[in-house]
């Protein structure tokens, strides 16, 4: 859960690094060619930044109950249960997309090995830019791990749920009383509902 909330903190200051780009502001980057104009490059910048933040927010659904359930306001599926592989399969897939954009190994020469193939690294008229940006642009490669780590927590926790309510719902018809059944799992999973839990020995009615 510390994790989830974290991860739109640590993917704020790379969001924060690009905004002067906008207005055409290189940050002490050496780049050939132009830069775009403001039609172009303020609403992408902008936009880039939202939806990195928004992406983030969502993944909190893998750790809260919204995740879970869906939120009443939403239309057609609104409070209606979410399947555990409609939101770990696209979390799982996003990581992955992720882990292969944001991942750069350097080869030398100026150089690095990614997603698109070798590219030149970007370089910065002196250090007093290059640390800044190392600093604030680094951490979005945890983005695709941190987001494939929270689906399988995700999908852990909904099985051992969904074995609890199995192994009640077996054990139970088989009871005369309303006595809880005893399952066993992998974790520890919340009271169900309506749950009744038995009584401390020697409690008895007084009158």
């Amino acid at each position: 859960m510390r994790l989830a909330y974290a991860l739109p903190l640590i993917l704020l200051p790379s969001c924060l690094w690009r905004l002067p780009f906008a207005l055409h502001f290189e940050m002490g980057q050496l780049q050939e060619g132009g830069m775009p104009a403001y039609w172009v490059s303020v609403p992408y910048v902008l936009g880039l930044g939202v939806l990195t933040e928004s992406t983030a927010i969502m993944t909190i659904g893998l750790v809260r109950g919204w995740g879970e359930v869906a939120p009443a306001w939403i239309p057609v599926i609104g409070g209606r249960r979410v399947r555990p592989m409609a939101a770990v399969v696209p979390a799982v897939i996003g990581g992955l997309i992720l882990t292969a954009v944001f991942t750069a190994v350097p080869i030398g020469g100026g150089r690095h090995l990614g997603l698109f193939g070798v590219a030149e690294s970007v370089e910065h008229a002196n250090g007093a830019w290059e640390a800044p940006a190392t600093v604030c642009v680094t951490p979005v490669a945890a983005w695709g791990p941190i987001t494939i780590g929270l689906a399988v927590a995700y999908y852990r926790r909904r099985a051992a749920g969904a074995a609890v309510v199995g192994c009640a719902r077996r054990v139970a018809p088989n009871r005369p009383s309303p006595a809880p059944a005893v399952c066993h799992t992998t974790s520890p999973p919340a009271d169900l509902p309506g749950a009744q839990r038995p009584t401390r020995a020697g409690a008895a009615s007084r009158s």
